[in-house]
């Protein structure tokens, strides 16, 4: 069954989800794992495909937006069905995507924005209410 982890920001600044984002893919990365980001929209799925090459200057990270090649190991979309990947998704989105069974894991990230607060007490009740195992890490700072 997949595992459904939030990972929750103690701050409010609107950068923070995407820089937690790239740190996540990239420790998944690492470690082998193949990298669905399901982002809000095409934009911020393009902002992610240029920070992902620049990020940090040591790091390369394949990937490509999912209209280009999804055969990358990490791959950008915003909605679209995720051919090729079930091992982990970065959910950016603020509501289910109708995909998420299919993945080992999920990363919901959350900060201390109302409106993002509430959508993901959502998403929490409805994996909750689905039999999901969730976990909880809480983080300083990204």
């Amino acid at each position: 069954m997949t595992r459904v982890g939030f990972y929750i920001v103690e701050n409010t600044d609107t950068s923070s989800r995407t820089r937690l984002a790239l740190r996540l893919t990239e420790k998944a990365h690492k470690q082998g794992h193949r990298v669905f980001i399901n982002s809000e929209n095409e934009a911020q799925a393009r902002e992610l495909d240029e920070l992902l090459w620049t990020f940090r200057p040591a790091s390369f990270l394949p990937h490509a937006l999912c209209s280009d090649d999804s055969s990358e190991q990490i791959c950008i979309g915003w909605g679209q069905e995720p051919a090729g990947h079930d091992d982990l998704l970065i959910n950016l989105q603020l509501s289910v995507p109708d995909f998420i069974g299919r993945f080992q894991r999920v990363a919901e990230l959350v900060n201390q924005e109302p409106a993002r607060l509430e959508a993901l007490r959502h998403s929490w009740r409805h994996y909750r209410e689905r039999g999901y195992a969730l976990e909880e890490h809480r983080l300083p700072s990204v």
